[in-house]
Formats: C-alpha cells, structure tokens, sequence
C-alpha cells in the first residue's frame, strides 16, 4: 500500500514538472525501479515471516532454518526501512519545494523570466526602431 503511494507520488512529481530532460526521466525511472526492488523486499520479508511462524508451529524447530529465516527477515526489513524513508525524504523535499536533485523550478523560473526579459527588450527596440525611422523620414522631408 505504501509503496503504492509512493510510485503514485513520484509519477505525480514526475508528470507535474513538465517537459523533462532525458536525465530527470531516468532518475524517476530510477526512483521506480528502487520501489519496485521495495516493493520484493515486502513479499521476501512476508514470506520469512510465514516461514518462521511454520516452522514455530512444528513440534520440533529447526534452529538453523530459523535463523537463516530471521537474517533474511532482519535484513530485508532494513532495507525496506532505508528505503521507504529515503523516498519519503525525497517527497517531502519535493512537497516543500526545498531544493533536492531532481528539482527544475527554479531553472525553469529563470529560463522564464529571461525570456520574458527578453520579449520585453524585443518590444522595446520595436518601438525604438519606429521612433528612429519616424526621426529619419522628418529629416529627410526637412531637407
């Protein structure tokens, strides 16, 4: 369910930030494939767990197969911890709008202003050129 969530979440940072260059799409291809290593990780850390609680309801355990289970179980479930907060800090940057190493806003702010910027110069030596030529042709008609 979380990790649901979560690759819902980053296709909805992913499609919300525009057009994106090659780089950003495989980093959210990357964030993806990392959920879905997570999201394996789950189904080993349910299936250690089943495994343990089989063998617990034998009347005699396996200490070894117990143990092999329960590093399996530990270290899967440690992984899917790391995993699961490195995505939540991520999102969380993403929500907030701190910067993080995927963010194009503020690149994408200023390519916007300078363009703005520059549409304004544009209308502004328009008009200069419309005033110049105005000049030009009373001169003329002056001599």
């Amino acid at each position: 369910m979380v990790v649901g969530v979560l690759k819902a979440a980053v296709f909805f940072v992913v499609l919300s930030s525009g057009s994106l260059s090659a780089f950003l799409t495989r980093m959210a291809n990357e964030r993806l494939r990392v959920l879905e290593e997570v999201e394996k990780d789950i189904a080993v850390v349910l299936q250690c767990a089943g495994n343990i609680v089989l063998e617990l309801s034998k009347d005699k355990h396996n200490a070894s197969h117990l143990d092999r289970q329960l590093v399996q179980f530990q270290t899967s479930i440690s992984r899917v911890e790391n995993e699961l907060g490195a995505q939540i800090r991520y999102l969380t940057q993403v929500a907030t709008g701190q910067p993080h190493e995927g963010s194009t806003y503020s690149t994408r702010k200023d390519c916007q202003m300078s363009l703005n910027r520059a549409e304004y110069a544009k209308v502004k030596l328009g008009e200069l050129g419309r005033t110049c030529e105005a000049m030009l042709e009373q001169q003329q008609q002056q001599i």
